[in-house]
């Protein structure tokens, strides 16, 4: 490999490594702290939604972001009638027509 090639190569990791360096964050009165907009989208969450804190050794964290739980067939039983029958497709478009009657 040429000189040329090892100073680009290291030019590269070298940048790559900067990008991977943390903000620095500071502890508010009330002991908070105020993650940047750009480390949100990292973690792909918005206003409202969740993040997991997990404890690791030496004072260090692990912020991820908090994706529900569960499974997809923990809806089927949600739709489910306690008694009788469950409802048939006519009878759950009525349901449906008569909420949403006179509703824009």
């Amino acid at each position: 490999m040429s000189l040329a090639c090892k100073a680009i190569s290291h030019y590269i990791r070298s940048s790559h490594e900067k990008t991977n360096v943390m903000p620095t964050l500071t502890i508010t009165a009330k002991g908070q702290v105020t993650l940047r907009k750009d480390l949100l989208q990292h973690l792909g969450v918005h206003p409202g939604e969740k993040v997991s804190v997990v404890r690791l050794p030496d004072g260090r964290i692990e912020i991820k972001a908090a994706r529900p739980e569960g499974q997809i067939s923990d809806v089927f039983n949600f739709l489910k009638r306690e008694t009788g029958p469950s409802l048939s497709i006519e009878e759950i478009n009525r349901i449906a027509a008569e909420g949403w009657a006179g509703k824009q």
